[in-house]
């Protein structure tokens, strides 16, 4: 894929990241019903709606750069969905259930990464108002990440506890 401009570059960046959030509606709901955690579960859940929010969002700032919102493949995302896809039907229980938080911290790190990045080359093409977007759904996968990452240590310390 050539790439001409920095205003192209941060295009093809939004329709992954609209790709990205599709599918992560779907896996997030996936996680919450796979996971028995009542912590995690709601964290899932809670970050399923505000992901539905961050793909309007989204469409906001097709919007504001005069796109018609796209979404293209991420193959890293298909990935950790095949990935995760394959360890859930091999495992179960304990195992599976401290993998769903890990894949949702994983998820986040993605996440952060390329929202920072869209955040900053929208700043430098001069979309300030798309960018200002951006920011917020950079902080709200921030966020994410604090609560999976919170659930998963309270998960590991009552397994600690538990043993």
């Amino acid at each position: 894929m050539t790439t001409e401009s920095i205003d192209e570059l941060l295009l093809e960046g939004l329709q992954e990241m609209y790709y990205t959030e599709q599918q992560l509606v779907d896996a997030l709901e996936t996680l919450a019903e796979g996971t028995e955690n009542a912590d995690a579960k709601e964290a899932f859940s809670e970050h399923r709606a505000e992901t539905e929010g961050q793909i309007d969002r989204l469409e906001r700032v097709f919007d504001q750069l005069g796109e018609e919102p796209t979404a293209t493949e991420d193959a890293v995302v298909q990935s950790m969905i095949s990935e995760h896809e394959q360890f859930a039907r091999e495992n179960e229980g304990e195992v599976l259930e401290r993998y769903n938080m890990e894949v949702g911290q994983k998820t986040e790190h993605y996440e952060i990464a390329a929202y920072g990045n869209l955040t900053s080359l929208a700043e430098k093409t001069g979309h300030e108002e798309a960018a200002d977007m951006l920011a917020e759904s950079l902080r709200e996968e921030e966020d994410a990440l604090d609560k999976v990452t919170q659930v998963s240590e309270q998960y590991d310390q009552q397994q600690i506890a538990g043993d």
